[in-house]
């Protein structure tokens, strides 16, 4: 009885060593990428106060804690180093789960884990170069646009760079939901007329959560991500139908 205990748990123990392994490696991918974001950190302030160009309302980036420099330093290393070591990271994921797919999942993992990253960026890109443009503007703006009110705008550093990597980090996930239908479909897991099926309480979930994420209550940013949200919903729909597997897309017509 004791041989045959430690023969199953012998499987059971490789895998989580194997998983540490794993993990010892992500988090040192992670750590170079966030010591590469903290030589680079000036930069990247600076990258982050692009959307600010668009306002036509004076603004200035000030301090008014004595921490708040080093907590905003930390904050861009860690988020820049996830951003920058997030290649890796994927690739020590697909090293762990490699050995128990099958050759035929084999050849759609790779290219899922390259559009899983491509589908981030372009999340990014587009909160960067068309949300956050919009959005900005229409906040700062607001009573010097309305009313004609001539003053300065007075923005904390630190609260201003969390805010603009947390919309970043949001939209780069967002655009995941795509590709994410698209493998819970291939596992069996969603159908495209479940998904389908889902749209009018989808809407409704995504209406609040663009009402969470969006800086304002206005429903004009509001629409600005709800909108797109949508769009990526119906494109995981359309998505679900391709990944969803022969066999099972017959048994479901049945």
């Amino acid at each position: 009885m004791t041989k045959k205990t430690a023969n199953a748990e012998a499987p059971l123990l490789e895998h989580l060593e194997e998983l540490r392994i794993r993990i010892f490696w992500a988090l040192g991918f992670w750590v170079v990428g966030s010591g590469v974001a903290w030589n680079y950190r000036a930069k990247i302030i600076d990258f982050l106060q692009y959307p600010l160009t668009f306002t036509k309302t004076s603004s200035n980036l000030m301090v008014t804690q004595v921490t708040d420099q080093l907590f905003m330093s930390f904050s861009i290393a860690m988020w820049g180093g996830l951003i920058l070591s997030l290649p890796f990271i994927l690739h020590q994921i697909w090293l762990f789960v490699a050995p128990g797919l099958y050759d035929s999942e084999r050849r759609w993992a790779i290219p899922m884990i390259l559009w899983a990253l491509l589908a981030f960026l372009t999340g990014t890109a587009f909160c960067y170069f068309v949300f956050l443009p919009k959005a900005l503007p229409f906040m700062i703006d607001f009573l010097g646009a309305g009313l004609d009110v001539s003053f300065v705008v007075n923005l904390n550093l630190g609260q201003y760079i969390g805010q603009m990597l947390s919309y970043l980090l949001t939209f780069g996930l967002a655009f995941e939901l795509p590709i994410l239908a698209f493998v819970l479909a291939r596992l069996g897991i969603v159908t495209h007329q479940l998904m389908g099926s889902w749209r009018r309480y989808a809407v409704v979930v995504l209406l609040i959560l663009a009402a969470i994420i969006t800086p304002t209550p206005d429903p004009v940013n509001m629409l600005m991500l709800a909108v797109p949200l949508y769009v990526l919903y119906e494109l995981g729909i359309l998505l679900a139908r391709i990944g969803t597997p022969k066999t099972q897309e017959s048994a479901l017509e049945q």
